[in-house]
């Protein structure tokens, strides 16, 4: 394989002019160093691309700098002996779209200790439709069943889950035999849902979670991509020693509540911060998703698929809430 260039890369700048994104063409010494240089085939938008494209979040901490905080695609020049040209490889978070050049280029330049390789059981695309959203969605139940959470301990519930972690968790928890709940403000996507396998849909307009430090418990567990006021009333919530998982803050994030569901039922509170997880632990979680908890429903999860020059185009309506599912960017 040869390197083309220059290439087409979704840059973002913060300097004199502005903040400003866009297309731009580079060469590949303008990339972050690394041991391998990718031909990328797809990434995807998460709410943190969205974030640091517009400038509405302070996600990149150095300019210029390519978006994309996941990348999938073929290794075509190596210095590191574990990879070889024609290997496919994903990588997600690991400083992309933050310290380090991201995904939205037709080529990537990466650290080999962040490359991993595609495992048998999923295509370059499908790794791309789960992306940081599916490797969020199974940290969390990764993490909450080494503290014993199992499925016949009850429902788990899931908010936000209309969004691309949410339907990404809902899809995995139904694969793993759990019984799943969907929190959501979308009630006009109950049914999408329970295609994904949800056992129930609740509107979060119709929760009422009272106000004692604990109430009646419901669920046996929890992912939470909401916060703020939506995390503290599952805390009130979550039956006897059931974990809450929080990956999200999409309402806030504060959180005003009480030492007493951890004190008294045992409720843990598990915190999921993926983009920094440990290599050992990404390559069991890309295990598990190219295996026994990969969704059968990954093209339907995907409700959309766009270009490098289409991205703008879809920031501003995920930041609103209108996203649905994931957005896969097709690059190669």
């Amino acid at each position: 394989m040869s390197i083309a260039a220059p290439f087409r890369a979704f840059r973002i700048h913060n300097d004199a002019q502005g903040y400003r994104a866009g297309l731009e063409s580079l060469n590949l010494d303008q990339l972050s160093p690394g041991e391998i240089v990718i031909k990328v085939a797809h990434s995807s938008v998460n709410y943190k691309d969205a974030l640091a494209g517009t400038g509405k979040g302070k996600i990149l901490r150095q300019y210029p700098m390519n978006g994309g905080i996941d990348v999938a695609g073929y290794v075509v020049a190596s210095t590191d002996a574990r990879l070889r040209e024609g290997d496919a490889v994903l990588c997600t978070g690991s400083g992309l779209s933050e310290t380090r050049d991201g995904g939205y280029a037709e080529y990537a330049r990466l650290p080999a200790q962040w490359a991993i390789p595609l495992p048998s059981g999923l295509t370059l695309r499908e790794s791309m439709i789960l992306g940081t959203a599916g490797f969020t969605a199974a940290l969390s139940l990764y993490r909450m069943e080494q503290n014993e959470q199992h499925p016949d301990q009850g429902p788990v519930v899931v908010t936000g889950a209309s969004g691309g972690v949410g339907s990404l968790a809902i899809a995995i928890l139904a694969k793993a035999g759990y019984e799943a709940h969907a929190i959501t403000g979308k009630v006009e996507q109950f049914d999408w849902l329970i295609g994904l396998g949800a056992r129930q849909c609740i509107s979060r307009k119709d929760l009422h979670w009272g106000q004692r430090p604990l109430e009646t418990s419901r669920w046996a567990g929890a992912i939470d991509n909401v916060g703020s006021e939506m995390l503290a009333g599952l805390t009130r919530v979550i039956h006897p020693y059931g974990n809450i998982a929080s990956c999200g803050l999409a309402a806030g994030h504060d959180l005003a509540t009480t030492v007493m569901p951890f004190i008294i039922r045992g409720v843990s509170l598990l915190g999921i911060a993926s983009a920094g997880t440990a290599r050992t632990t990404r390559e069991r979680i890309w295990e598990r998703l190219a295996g026994d908890w990969k969704p059968d429903t990954l093209e339907t999860i995907c409700t959309r698929e766009v270009t490098l020059e289409q991205l703008p185009t879809v920031f501003d309506g995920m930041l609103a809430g209108g996203s649905l599912g994931r957005t896969l960017v097709n690059i190669g």
